[in-house]
C-alpha cells in the first residue's frame, strides 16, 4: 500500500511544560499511554505507544546545569500492540509482555536514572525489574548545549517500544549558544526520522518472522527491521512550510535499523553545526548527512532566495549498510519543504564563523586500550547473532574502567554491515578508521592493518555518543569516564541486535 507523498504538514511536538518549577530544581510527570494517531490522511488512525498522548513524545527543552527530575510512569495497557519473541532474553515468559524503562540517550546522569535495561517498570509500577531503583529520575544536566532524545530501554522489546512510539527529544540549551545568533523560535525545528511499515487498516506492521522463518516458533526475532515508509515527526512524507530564509533542524535517526543519507534535490548546501553532543567548532557546509540509528546532526537549511520552490529531503543509504538493498522511490524521500511562506521578518540570524572550541583529547594520556570485537555467530535456531567480545548481555562485567580515567576503545568489526555503536554516560572523539585483514583476526585474533588509517569524517568531528562502526575496520574512540560512578550499559543502536544481546553491562569504578 503506497501511501501519496507531501499530503500532509508536519507536525512538531509540543514543549512539555513542567508540574513544579522553582530556583532549585524542575519538576515533571510524564505518562506512557495507548492512543490512535493519524500517521497519514489516507489511512485510517493507527495505535501507538507515546508519553503524554503523542507520538513522537513531547520535547524537553532545559537549561544547562538545571536539575530536573522526571517521573516516568507506565499507564499502557497489558497487551502489546506488537509480537514478542519469547526465547530472547530478558524477554522470556517470566516476565510481563508490556514494561517500560526510559533512557535520556546521551545524557549525563547517575546510573539509577539512565533507564538501565533491567530496571523496567509495568502500569502502576505493580512488578519492576531486578535493577529497578526509583520512580522519579534525577538529571543534573551538567552538559553543554546539545540535542539529545528519550526512548525506551527495556532488555529483550527495545524494538517493539521504540517502534510503537515511545521516542521525544531532549534539548538542553546554555547562553554561550544564544549569544551565536543561530536560527530560533519558530526558525529551529526538531526533526525524529524513522520508517515504518503499515497494514491496510492503518496499524503498525512488524513481522512476526525473519526471511527464512523459524518453524519451530511461533515468532521470531529479526535480523533488521526495514520499513518501506519514511515518517518524520509521526507523519509519512511530511511537507514543511517555510520562508525564504534560515532555519536550524535537529535531525534525529529514529529508527530501528534504517540508516539514512542525508541531502537535498536542490543539490544546495546543508550547513553541519552540531553532533550527537553538542555544537562543533566551526559550521561545515556538507552536500549529505549520514546518520546511523540514534545519531544526530544539527544543520541550518538556508531557504533564501528559493521563493516559490519546493525542495526535497532525499535518502540514498542502502540496508543494511553500506551494501545492502537500495532505496527505493518511497524510501529515498523523506520529506518536503515548501518555501511559500511570506517573510514574517528580517531574517537577522547567522552561521558563524566559529562556533565553540573543542579541545581535542590527547591519545598520549590515555591509561587503558580495550579491544573489543564483534563479528556474525549464529544461535541454537541458526538465526544471526551478534555477540560484543563474543559475550553475552548475563556474562560478567569485562569494562571497568576508573572514574576520571581517559581510554581508548579499538571497535573492531569483523561483519559485512556497519553497525551504530552507542556508549551511555560520556561523550567521546573518533580518532580514526582502518582496515585490517578479517581473515587473520579471524582465525589468530591478530590484528594486522591493511590500509592506512582515515580521520573521521568532518561531520563526526565534534563530541559523540553513537559512532559507525564500518564493516572490516577498526574505529578508535577516545573518552573520560565521569562523572558518576556505577552501572551503564554500550551496545550497537540497531535495536534489534541490541535486544538480542548486542549490549554489554560496564562498570565506571571509583
Amino acid at each position: 500500500m503506497i501511501l501519496p507523498k507531501f499530503k500532509d504538514e508536519i507536525p512538531i511536538p509540543p514543549v512539555i511544560k513542567p508540574r513544579r518549577k522553582n530556583h532549585l530544581s524542575t519538576y515533571y510527570k510524564v505518562k506512557m499511554t495507548q492512543f490512535k494517531q493519524s500517521l497519514h490522511s489516507e489511512l485510517p488512525e493507527t495505535t501507538v505507544w507515546g508519553y503524554e498522548g503523542s507520538y513522537p513524545g513531547p520535547t524537553f527543552e532545559v537549561e544547562s546545569g538545571e536539575r530536573v527530575y522526571i517521573k516516568w510512569s507506565n499507564n499502557l495497557p497489558p497487551t502489546h500492540l506488537l509480537p514478542i519473541d519469547h526465547t530472547v532474553h530478558g524477554a522470556h515468559k517470566d516476565v510481563p509482555d508490556v514494561r517500560t524503562v526510559v533512557h535520556v540517550h546521551g545524557a549525563s546522569v547517575e546510573p539509577d536514572s539512565d533507564g538501565y535495561p533491567e530496571a523496567w517498570f509495568t502500569n502502576g509500577f505493580e512488578q519492576v525489574g531486578p535493577y529497578f531503583r526509583k520512580k522519579v529520575y534525577q538529571f543534573d544536566n551538567n552538559m553543554r548545549a546539545c540535542t539529545l532524545w528519550y526512548h525506551d530501554h527495556t532488555l529483550g522489546i527495545t524494538r517493539l517500544n521504540v517502534y510503537a512510539g515511545l521516542a521525544g527529544f531532549y534539548l538542553i540549551r546554555d547562553q554561550r549558544e544564544r549569544l551565536l545568533n543561530l536560527p530560533n523560535g519558530k526558525f529551529e525545528i526538531p526533526l525524529i526520522i524513522q520508517d515504518k511499515t503499515f497494514n491496510k487498516d492503518g496499524s503498525l506492521y512488524y513481522p512476526t518472522q525473519p526471511r527464512k522463518p523459524v518453524p519451530e516458533l511461533e515468532t521470531s526475532i529479526v535480523p533488521e527491521f526495514i520499513g518501506d515508509t519514511i515518517l518524520v515527526n509521526g507523519k509519512v512524507w511530511p511537507y514543511l512550510n517555510v520562508e525564504p530564509r534560515k532555519y536550524r533542524f535537529r535531525l534525529l535517526n529514529g529508527s530501528n535499523s534504517r540508516f539514512y543519507n542525508i541531502k537535498l534535490d536542490s543539490s544546495q548546501l546543508i550547513y553541519q553545526i552540531g553532533t550527537d553532543g553538542g555544537l562543533m567548532e566551526y559550521p561545515i557546509g556538507v552536500q549529505e548527512i549520514m546518520l546511523s540509528p540514534a545519531e544526530r546532526a544539527d544543520v541550518i537549511i538556508d531557504f533564501t532566495n528559493l521563493e516559490g520552490k519546493n525542495v526535497i529531503m532525499i535518502n540514498d543509504a542502502p540496508t543494511p549498510f553500506p551494501s545492502g538493498i537500495a532505496v527505493d522511490e518511497n524510501t529515498g524521500t523523506v520529506m518536503q519543504f515548501r518555501v511559500t511562506l511570506p517573510l514574517s521578518c528580517i531574517d537577522t540570524s547567522v552561521i558563524p564563523a566559529n562556533l565553540v572550541p573543542l579541545l581535542k583529547i590527547n591519545e598520549q594520556i590515555a591509561s587503558k586500550k580495550r579491544y573489543l570485537y564483534f563479528k556474525e555467530n549464529t544461535d541454537k535456531f541458526g538465526r544471526p547473532l551478534m555477540l560484543l567480545n563474543n559475550q553475552h548481555w548475563d556474562d560478567p562485567i569485562t569494562e571497568n574502567p576508573k572514574l576520571g580515567a581517559t581510554e581508548i576503545w579499538y571497535i573492531i568489526n569483523a561483519s559485512p554491515d556497519s553497525h551504530p555503536i552507542h556508549i551511555h554516560l560520556i561523550n567521546f572523539q573518533i580518532i580514526d578508521r582502518r582496515d585490517f585483514d578479517v581473515e587473520k583476526f579471524n582465525k589468530e585474533g591478530i590484528i594486522q592493518y591493511t590500509g592506512p588509517s582515515t580521520p573521521p569524517e568532518l561531520q563526526e568531528r565534534g563530541w559523540k555518543d553513537t559512532v559507525r562502526a564500518n564493516p572490516y575496520q577498526v574505529t578508535r574512540i577516545i573518552m573520560k569516564f565521569g562523572p558518576y560512578t556505577g552501572l551503564y550499559v554500550w551496545h550497537c543502536h540497531v535495536l534489534e541486535h541490541e535486544d538480542y544481546e548486542m549490549m554489554r553491562p560496564y562498570i565506571v569504578i571509583k
